[in-house]
């Protein structure tokens, strides 16, 4: 018979290897848990990077994440210039300019909508193409999330595409947060509305940009009575994210991050400057619209490296500023001087807004073919 001393010496074993058992069991899972953060970042960023860090970039964004209290810290511009345009998402913005609270809710408003949108944002990509698994519910919840923040806007078809970049790069918090820096602070918003006008606007800069800078491309484009409203549209609602690599995509976030929506100027006209001489040899509405919606963006890394470079180094601010004003006198002149000649403009603004209309629509039919093809 055993001893009261043998018997809790015992107890005491038996508890303490439990209590062993029970922390293991919780680093398993805390291991397993890293593992999985690990393996969802790597799926998130399986995309080719254009224009990578060097080390030099590497060490500068330790150093400036790694500040304490950064949101408080003045950064040297020069210094943030050189380690943005080696390329990195500007992450750090979010945590300088905004102070919302993430909330998940849910409203049966546009949550259809936004399911159907699901499987039809970046379908080839592993983070975003199993159906309702954490890419997709992660979209869902940000998008649903910025529909109720923005009542007017709501959910735009395009505005999946801009999410689910920032998703690839950041908590779903964290996109939420520069999602909405993104659209009232650097004022994205103003294109997502319903009534179209900004984007119209946009189109019309467009454009103009295209007449002053690359004349003979502007009369050939025209002669083929092709418009920006065309090509562009998806260009400026998905931030080219729809349609071209995704790491050029980053980049181009990149810049907008630090420039402004000027960027999205910058690099369509890059894109279609660079590439004129193509697009001059495509002869016929058809031919061009094809090379310009599905053969510029696969062009290859040179050229979507020399594009972002490029862009970088253009100054434009002043021409938007006078096409749009520009754009508001002509469209005042229209009302208050109905002639013929102004009616013929205000049928144009018209077309060209039923135009963009259409090209929603044939962007959506686009991904819902992608999406069929995909899961074939």
């Amino acid at each position: 018979k055993r001893t009261r001393e043998e018997l809790r010496a015992l107890w005491k074993k038996a508890i303490m290897e439990q209590i062993l058992l029970i922390r293991m069991e919780r680093e398993n899972i805390n291991l397993k848990a890293r593992m999985d953060a690990v393996e969802t970042k790597r799926t998130k960023l399986d995309y080719d990077v254009i224009l990578p860090c060097s080390k030099n970039t590497l060490v500068m964004w330790d150093g400036m994440l790694g500040t304490p209290n950064r949101a408080e810290v003045k950064f040297n511009p020069d210094e943030l210039l050189a380690v943005v345009r080696a390329g990195e998402l500007v992450t750090m913005v979010t945590i300088i300019h905004l102070s919302f609270v993430y909330c998940r809710f849910q409203e049966e408003s546009q949550s259809k909508c936004l399911v159907v949108s699901l499987g039809r944002t970046f379908p080839s990509h592993a983070y975003f193409s199993t159906q309702l698994g954490a890419g997709q519910l992660a979209l869902f919840n940000l998008l649903k999330a910025y529909s109720l923040l923005d009542r007017e806007v709501g959910y735009c078809q395009g505005l999946s595409f801009v999410a689910g970049i920032l998703l690839m790069h950041m908590t779903e918090e964290e996109a939420f947060h520069m999602l909405t820096f993104s659209m009232y602070q650097l004022g994205f918003r103003r294109q997502y509305r319903p009534d179209m006008v900004a984007l119209q606007i946009q189109m019309y800069q467009l454009s103009r940009l295209l007449h002053d800078n690359h004349r003979e491309l502007y009369e050939h484009l025209e002669k083929n009575d092709i418009a920006p409203t065309l090509y562009a549209a998806p260009w400026f609602l998905t931030l080219f994210a729809s349609q071209f690599p995704l790491g050029f995509v980053t980049r181009v976030f990149d810049l907008i991050f630090l420039q402004g929506t000027d960027v999205i100027f910058k690099v369509a006209l890059t894109l279609l400057g660079d590439h004129e001489d193509l697009i001059m040899a495509c002869q016929g509405f058809e031919n061009i619209v094809d090379f310009i919606k599905n053969q510029l963006p696969a062009l290859g890394m040179v050229s979507m490296e020399k594009a972002i470079s490029r862009a970088f180094e253009l100054d434009i601010s002043k021409q938007l500023h006078a096409y749009e004003v520009e754009y508001h006198v002509l469209q005042e002149e229209m009302i208050s001087s109905p002639q013929r000649g102004d009616v013929d403009r205000m049928e144009k603004l018209e077309q060209a807004n039923r135009n963009l209309k259409r090209q929603n629509m044939e962007l959506l039919e686009k991904l819902q073919t992608s999406h069929s093809s995909i899961h074939r």
